[in-house]
């Protein structure tokens, strides 16, 4: 950020009066411009012990697998968001049954919300932003081309849970090193499963 959205002058980082964290602060009319994380929610589409998969048609991770997931619009919820990924990235439709994994990524400045939901019917293909969708068992799945470390995460999840017969809330961090590696450091929920 650069300028300032009220006035157009330009912008500072500083630690505001009654604040404790350095924000984006006008020079002129001190206006003070939040920055929060981005939602980023979707859905993990089951039938008959398969999960229903995209390749990914754009940037990042062009051509990587991954869950029908993306960004959460201002005036819908996460359900809604998750509802609407999956319908635009893979046609499909689908009936959600659980909040299933919330991870931070602080390195990012993302919170993932993914739902468990069963697939409606098998009326589904490519939307715009994917190549192609399919149907995986967790033998075929594409575990070296997944995109994000996110949704390794939830398959693995998902997979641990679908062989015990018990679905719980999964919560927890992805840590991203200097190195470039990423690791996951479960959350309260999820600390006891693994």
């Amino acid at each position: 950020m650069k300028f300032c959205n009220q006035c157009g002058a330009g912008i500072i980082r500083k630690i505001p009066a009654g604040d404790n964290r350095l924000r984006y602060v006008c020079i002129s009319c001190e206006e003070i411009h939040y920055q929060n994380p981005n939602i980023v929610t979707g859905c993990i589409p089951e039938y008959e012990g398969k999960v229903l998969m995209c390749k990914r048609a754009i940037k990042p991770r062009y051509g990587y697998w991954t869950l029908p997931a993306g960004f959460m619009e201002l005036e819908e919820t996460s359900l809604e968001a998750a509802l609407r990924e999956t319908l635009e990235e893979a046609n499909a439709r689908v009936d959600v049954l659980d909040l299933y994994a919330v991870f931070n990524l602080q390195y990012a400045g993302q919170v993932y919300m993914m739902y468990r939901s069963q697939l409606l019917d098998l009326d589904f293909s490519a939307g715009e932003e994917s190549l192609e969708v399919r149907l995986f068992t967790e033998s075929e799945i594409p575990w070296d081309e997944i995109a994000f470390t996110t949704i390794k995460q939830t398959l693995k999840f998902y997979f641990k849970d679908r062989r015990n017969k018990k679905f719980n809330l999964h919560t927890g961090d992805i840590i991203k090193h200097d190195d470039g590696r990423y690791d996951f450091r479960a959350g309260p929920e999820s600390r006891d499963e693994d």
